[in-house]
């Protein structure tokens, strides 16, 4: 696991430190997952993906649960301008994620 930059994403959302994209505020709704759930989850951050030539920034599928539930979050990391961007979140399904809910399925 890349330990600095969890280290990085947890600071900065602790921090308030997050810009929200239009799309993850659209998404949030439909997906039964409130902003609060993401915020409180933090200290369970784990990534599971990295996609480190994403479009604008360097991006990280990050594996978060609250309470007994689990989701995944997308955050791109903007280290110059100290901050991060929710992107999306989802709850993962077991049929494209094995049972750990951190490993994709082969297809």
């Amino acid at each position: 696991m890349d330990t600095e930059t969890i280290a990085f994403i947890r600071k900065c959302v602790k921090e308030g430190k997050i810009l929200w994209t239009y799309h993850v505020n659209m998404r949030l709704v439909g997906r039964f997952i409130s902003r609060e759930m993401l915020l409180s989850a933090v200290d369970s951050f784990e990534i599971i993906e990295a996609y480190s030539d994403d479009k604008y920034l360097p991006g990280y599928l990050v594996y978060a649960t609250h309470k007994t539930q689990v989701f995944h979050l997308h955050i791109a990391v903007d280290r110059d301008s100290d901050n991060v961007r929710i992107v999306t979140a989802y709850r993962p399904n077991q049929d494209k994620w094995e049972t750990d809910l951190k490993t994709r399925r082969k297809a």
